[in-house]
């Protein structure tokens, strides 16, 4: 009997050996792109990294950072890259109507958290009037956000002298060093101008808060070849809102982007709150069709947008789930 035992046990240690190379064999790497460096719309992907969200789901992510959502845009719907999370949404809508092959899976950041911030001499949006803008791109989200705010106070946008940056690190930059009069900035950039004496025209939350920011988008061909690997993604990038959201984890969540971001805990602390403040994160990893609809209404009304309006055109079946 003793040697019946250890010969099972024996067999068995051999299973576990053979199976262990097996299971990190099946894990799937997905190619993540990301717009600019480290930043407060890629905190949820930070904390499934450090929680292991996404290792228990046995997804490795190779992070690849580029300077726009264009850009971004551009190597998923080549197929260079698998996924896009916290990108922007008017470059999907445009490439997706255009029969570009992707798709939106998620809403991330579901009303816009970002400021115009301005030199110190401008003091109300009324100032803006004939100054120099930096937004994003021609037909980017921004523009929609920073008009919405400019038109309520009587600046028409035709008298305003718009430039491009598709980072908002790039555009506080341009700030810094005087070649913009103002910009339209997220946190913790937004605060750190304003440490600095520039003036807060205005959260564009409180003029476009019925429009979603961002969303996590796929290359829909490798999502069909993939769709166990895309839902378990998506399952460990719901965890990881959620966890950001539980306000027990303020501390943990501040000290996760502090090591990635190397910026001081003090501001990121700030930019916790901040976006604890109004439901900015989407919790459920649902996509509105009531957000989705009023964004696709303003995007055609820059002009130049002939895709469709049905919610639905744009979201994954069967993989994105779309709610009220």
């Amino acid at each position: 009997m003793r040697h019946f035992v250890h010969a099972a046990r024996a067999v068995l240690i051999g299973l576990a050996v053979l199976l262990a190379p097996a299971a990190r064999a099946d894990d799937d790497t997905l190619q993540v792109g990301l717009v600019g460096a480290i930043s407060m719309t890629h905190w949820p992907l930070l904390i499934g990294l450090k929680k292991g969200y996404y290792a228990a789901e046995h997804i490795k992510l190779d992070l690849i950072h580029t300077q726009s959502s264009g850009a971004v845009l551009q190597q998923l719907a080549a197929g260079s890259i698998e996924v896009t999370v916290s990108a922007a949404l008017t470059e999907p809508l445009y490439a997706i109507s255009k029969g570009a092959p992707i798709s939106l899976v998620r809403l991330e950041i579901q009303m816009p958290p970002y400021a115009i911030e301005a030199k110190a001499q401008y003091k109300k949006l009324e100032d803006l009037r004939g100054r120099t803008i930096m937004i994003d791109a021609p037909t980017g989200i921004t523009k929609i956000y920073v008009e919405r705010m400019l038109v309520p106070h009587h600046v028409d946008p035709s008298t305003v002298d718009y430039v491009y940056a598709g980072a908002t690190g790039a555009r506080f930059n341009a700030l810094m060093s005087g070649a913009v009069d103002a910009t339209i900035l997220l946190p913790p950039f937004s605060f750190s101008a304003e440490e600095r004496g520039y003036s807060n025209l205005g959260l564009v939350a409180d003029y476009a808060g019925d429009l979603p920011f961002t969303g996590a988008a796929v290359n829909t061909n490798w999502a069909s070849k993939h769709p166990d690997a895309l839902r378990r993604f998506l399952d460990a990038h719901n965890k990881s809102v959620q966890w950001f959201l539980d306000p027990r984890n303020r501390q943990e969540s501040i000290d996760i982007m502090v090591e990635a971001s190397k910026l001081k805990p003090e501001v990121i602390a700030k930019t916790y709150d901040f976006l604890r403040s109004r439901p900015y994160f989407e919790p459920t990893g649902r996509v509105s069709r009531g957000k989705m609809a009023a964004l696709l209404a303003a995007v055609k009304q820059l002009g130049d947008f002939q895709g469709a309006t049905d919610v639905a055109r744009y979201v994954l079946p069967g993989i994105g789930q779309l709610g009220d």
